[in-house]
């Protein structure tokens, strides 16, 4: 995977994040446990970019990984039956598809 993509893909990781940031603000009674993840991935969106600038791919590679384990926690959470919003469960859903394939092509 070259540099452009890298780049290309972490801004698209970056949308989703943010895209479930915003349901989480428009959610009621989301739990704790949901906010607090995608808080976390929130946080970490922001410091994928400042990695990827300095081309460290052995960060990039652990910080995506640690990452797709919170979206996949997440996910977990979306699916135990918890009365969530449609937006809410798609959002984490393509957050965390993007994250488990960007992952894949890093590898």
């Amino acid at each position: 995977m070259g540099e452009q993509e890298i780049r290309s893909r972490i801004s698209s990781i970056q949308l989703v994040i943010g895209q479930a940031a915003q349901a989480l603000s428009a959610e009621r009674n989301l739990p704790g446990e949901l906010r607090d993840y995608i808080q976390k991935l929130d946080r970490q969106s922001d410091r994928i970019a400042e990695i990827a600038a300095l081309r460290d791919r052995a960060r990039i590679v652990k910080l995506i990984a640690d990452m797709e384990l919170l979206g996949s926690r997440a996910r977990r959470v979306c699916g135990s039956g918890l009365p969530l919003s449609a937006q809410m469960k798609s959002a984490v859903s393509r957050m965390h598809n993007e994250l488990i394939d960007f992952k894949l092509h890093l590898h």
